[in-house]
């Protein structure tokens, strides 16, 4: 309220207002509170705030994240028909290699070998090895042959290789992808280096925590824990009622 001072005799009104600040909805002089420190939040409050942060950053990096396999796994879902989306056409090269002399007397040596010379993406995966046998020919019969079949899958490009023992030739067969079909490779794992795996494997695990953070959310700041507790529950026992029908 304003207040009157007398200076020299005169009367002079001064607009110096007090102000009380309300702490708890009750009025507090300022003088009760020097020399209190401000109010610590409890532990609850305090756990509530960091599971909040958690959750905000394991969300952003599932967002992102889930950006991207949500794409593929829309492309995946549409591979075929009735409501079909193509992804490219691979852009397909085979070629004849001489071997080296002497060839190489496995598959996985001669695996080691392209790899080195024509420096194929992807690891060695399937081999099949088919031991010579005879076959008929009209009323003749041949033996054919030991055959060698190599795949190498990556998510860009994928290599078949195939050799008949005792040629000096081995037919090597690559199919470069598009880019959309090398993103639907990494979501089905076709393929992939121990970083990619890694990688996969944040997305995983930043989902299964953005959910249990959530719900440990829901129930923290939700006095109806017993509705939330049915849903999760329900929830689990449909989806996997689902997946077994």
């Amino acid at each position: 309220m304003p207040t009157n001072h007398t200076m020299n005799g005169t009367a002079v009104l001064s607009d110096t207002v007090s102000v009380e600040p309300v702490v708890g909805g009750e009025a507090v002089r300022a003088g009760n509170l020097r020399g209190t420190g401000a109010r610590k939040p409890s532990r609850r409050v305090t756990f509530v705030r960091w599971l909040r942060k958690v959750h905000g950053w394991l969300g952003l990096w599932g967002a992102a994240m889930g950006l991207l396999f949500g794409t593929t796994g829309f492309l995946l879902n549409h591979r075929g028909g009735p409501l079909r989306i193509s992804t490219g056409e691979p852009q397909v090269s085979a070629m004849q290699v001489p071997l080296p002399q002497p060839a190489p007397d496995t598959p996985r040596g001669l695996a080691h070998w392209l790899q080195k010379t024509l420096h194929v993406a992807g690891k060695p995966g399937r081999m099949q090895k088919e031991p010579a046998h005879p076959v008929a020919w009209g009323d003749r019969h041949v033996v054919q042959p030991e055959h060698w079949q190599i795949a190498f899958a990556s998510p860009k490009q994928n290599t078949s290789v195939e050799y008949w023992v005792g040629n000096q030739f081995v037919t090597v067969k690559r199919n470069d992808n598009s880019f959309l079909a090398m993103l639907t490779n990494l979501h089905k794992g076709v393929g992939l280096s121990i970083g990619c795996v890694l990688l996969i494997d944040t997305l995983a695990g930043s989902l299964i925590l953005l959910s249990l953070t959530g719900v440990i959310l829901w129930t923290e700041l939700n006095k109806r824990k017993t509705i939330g507790a049915v849903l999760v529950i329900g929830s689990i026992v449909a989806m996997v009622c689902t997946a077994m029908a």
